[in-house]
């Protein structure tokens, strides 16, 4: 890799840190920044099988659940925190390609006017459906757009849900509108991309109740008992489940509106899927 190595450097208080063995990078011009850059880009995703993670929160978040970056990029202003030194020096020690760069460099890659001070460039990964066990499974129909996405796998983060399948062409959940909106979660979910045969197949397998949401639904019942194992199944955002989908279904729910609007955003509308599905349960496994 281009570029050299970096000096020992004193702290505010005048304290020696750990020698960081990054490389210096401050021409946007750079191989590396280019590529790094092409990662907004779908092309430049599927080219390489990274996207960019952006934050030092997410990446302390990510290497608790062992995941590290291929490249971690920081500024010399992210050296100022512990944490971020501590980061970066397990990440060499993991034969992470670590660069310090300035924080224009950081703006050109992130497209923001202030950009995050560590950002990070992650192998993609999706797991097959099979691999996937437990009580809940989020499955999206034809999904568009990528905020509405990264929010769905918070919001199934946050319920417990064992992963989210994505049916049909979709939005790409390593975009970086995706990865921002997911606020981590990413790194902790399972995702899978299927066939709506292998759903169907994989509800047969495991058992589940595929529950539908759907204008042709029957009313909210809140008393009803949660299935042991349920599969979630939402459509996207324009046209919901196509009718056949709908037809497989084990059952179909409609949402009560009381105002004028007629409708939820997609990402609002499973969540409250997730949330009543998990309350029925008695929110077990809920953080004190």
């Amino acid at each position: 890799m281009p570029g050299e190595l970096s000096e020992n450097r004193k702290t505010p208080e005048g304290e020696p840190k750990t020698r960081l063995m990054a490389h210096h990078i401050t021409s946007t011009s750079n191989p590396q920044i280019k590529t790094l850059r092409s990662l907004h880009l779908k092309k430049g995703r599927a080219e390489t099988g990274l996207f960019l993670a952006e934050g030092a929160r997410l990446a302390v978040e990510a290497a608790d659940l062992g995941v590290w970056p291929e490249i971690l990029l920081f500024s010399p202003a992210a050296l100022q925190r512990e944490q971020v030194r501590a980061l970066i020096t397990q990440a060499e020690e993991r034969r992470v390609h670590t660069i310090e760069t300035s924080e224009g460099v950081l703006a050109q890659i992130s497209k923001r006017d202030n950009p995050q001070t560590v950002i990070g460039a992650y192998r993609q990964r999706l797991t097959p459906i099979g691999e996937i066990s437990g009580d809940t499974v989020v499955a999206l129909e034809g999904i568009r757009d990528p905020g509405n996405l990264g929010t769905i796998l918070r919001t199934a983060d946050s319920t417990g849900a064992a992963g989210v399948v994505l049916i049909g062409e979709s939005c790409d959940p390593f975009s970086v509108e995706a990865v921002r909106a997911s606020m981590g979660s990413l790194f902790a979910m399972k995702l899978a991309r299927a066939s709506f045969e292998d759903l169907l197949r994989y509800r047969s397998e495991r058992g589940a109740s595929m529950l539908g949401l759907s204008l042709k639904g029957a009313a909210f019942d809140i008393d009803r008992p949660a299935p042991a194992r349920a599969i979630v199944f939402m459509g996207n955002e324009q046209s919901g489940l196509p009718a056949h989908m709908e037809a497989a279904c084990d059952a179909l729910v409609k949402l009560p509106m009381r105002g004028r609007a007629d409708s939820l955003n997609l990402a609002i509308a499973t969540g409250v899927m997730l949330y009543d599905l998990w309350r029925r349960r008695g929110y077990d496994g809920a953080r004190a």
